[in-house]
């Protein structure tokens, strides 16, 4: 079983990625990670160096085309499900669980990085939170294609397992 993580950048789905993998004895796929052993730079560095649409579409094809092992977990992009068919791909290929934050939640899990992400760089605290909100809003209508919607907060490998037993 493939199992996608989604959700807003600093939702968790790289955290929460390891401990469900380890718990279920699945591998880990973090995209950005694949996605940075085939260019040879990070995530940020592709992204500005090549602008967002070659990067969506190097994405995508990072995503659909990776070998993966029978059993995984894989912990996508925060805007991976909205570009392209990727969330209807990985709806066929597996169970898609969105890790869901509060815009200020999230701010504050982000504040500490702000300058690893070239989204947010230069952001004011409160100029943050409303450029979460409008892009949780404009990510909703993909975000909410999810066959699991959980809340973050408090959010262990034990409760996504429980969820997805739920499923069947």
């Amino acid at each position: 079983m493939k199992i996608f993580l989604i959700g807003f950048m600093g939702c968790g789905k790289t955290t929460m990625g390891k401990k469900l993998a380890a718990k279920l004895g699945y591998n880990l796929v973090d995209l950005d990670h694949e996605i940075e052993h085939i260019t040879g730079t990070t995530v940020a560095g592709y992204f500005a160096s090549h602008g967002e649409d070659v990067f969506r579409k190097l994405e995508s094809d990072t995503l659909k085309n990776h070998e993966y092992a029978e059993n995984a977990v894989v912990s996508t992009g925060g805007g991976t499900p909205c570009f392209f068919d990727n969330m209807e791909w990985m709806n066929e290929n597996g169970i898609t669980i969105y890790i869901q934050l509060p815009a200020v939640s999230l701010a504050k899990r982000l504040e500490k990085g702000i300058d690893k992400r070239p989204l947010l760089r230069n952001l004011t605290e409160k100029e943050l939170v409303r450029f979460i909100e409008g892009k949780l809003e404009e990510r909703d209508p993909f975000y909410s294609k999810a066959k699991l919607t959980l809340s973050g907060i408090g959010l262990n490998p034990d409760a996504i397992r429980e969820a997805i037993k739920g499923l069947n």
